[in-house]
């Protein structure tokens, strides 16, 4: 029997109303999940964070709110200095009032595979807490030993400065530096060093200046 026109219309529409509270039911459940989970992904960033800085500055050094102690350099001679066309974030760590280290994220484009993400600390007598690599695409068995998980090499910067080696000294050996590179790969730790030379540079110039005047390394803004 042929359903009439007014009847199908009906049907039609229930089963779009259905199909239109399952979406709405969907999309609130989806907004639930989203904000139960939000905080808890949050702080579990916050704390992944906070072993990464601790790995060099470690908790006992300092008494600031760590992960809450970072600023953006971004003002224009900063940027230039580092190739950062988005800026450098820096952690402060004080034990009360008193500097304890600058620790730095920098990025270095000149690994053998392209980017490599460098967290340099810098401690307030300007030698080096550590480094270590957050991130790379070095070839696997040759610039990955940049890698403190696959070899000890970026361990050995712990302790060093611009008078720990001298300033000229600070290369890789095959360019006459004192810095071993790994056999077969150059490139890497030549990208490696350098990266960490430039930021000892710039923390003998500006770190006092960093400390007590951070601003100064902000990009201004302009009111209109």
């Amino acid at each position: 029997m042929l359903k009439c026109p007014q009847l199908l219309r009906s049907e039609a529409s229930r089963a779009s109303l259905l199909l239109g509270g399952f979406a709405l039911f969907g999309v609130i459940v989806l907004a639930l999940l989203n904000a139960q989970t939000k905080p808890l992904i949050a702080a579990n960033e916050k704390q992944a964070l906070l072993q990464q800085l601790n790995t060099l500055v470690p908790a006992n050094r300092y008494s600031n709110e760590l992960t809450q102690a970072n600023i953006m350099l971004n003002d224009e001679k900063t940027k230039n200095y580092f190739a950062a066309p988005e800026g450098i974030t820096v952690y402060l760590a004080r034990q009360q009032t008193q500097p304890v280290a600058a620790i730095f994220i920098i990025t270095t484009l000149q690994g053998y595979s392209g980017a490599i993400k460098l967290i340099i600390a810098v401690n307030n007598d300007h030698s080096l807490a550590g480094v270590r690599v957050l991130s790379h695409k070095e070839t696997p068995g040759l610039g990955d030993k940049i890698d403190a998980k696959k070899n000890d090499w970026i361990l050995n910067f712990a302790g060093k400065s611009l008078q720990n080696p001298s300033e000229n000294a600070w290369a890789v050996k095959k360019d006459g530096g004192e810095f071993d590179q790994f056999t077969g790969a150059t490139i890497t730790p030549r990208a490696v060093v350098a990266a960490v030379k430039k930021t000892l540079i710039w923390s003998e110039a500006n770190l006092t200046t960093l400390f007590n005047h951070p601003e100064t390394f902000m990009a201004k803004t302009t009111n209109n």
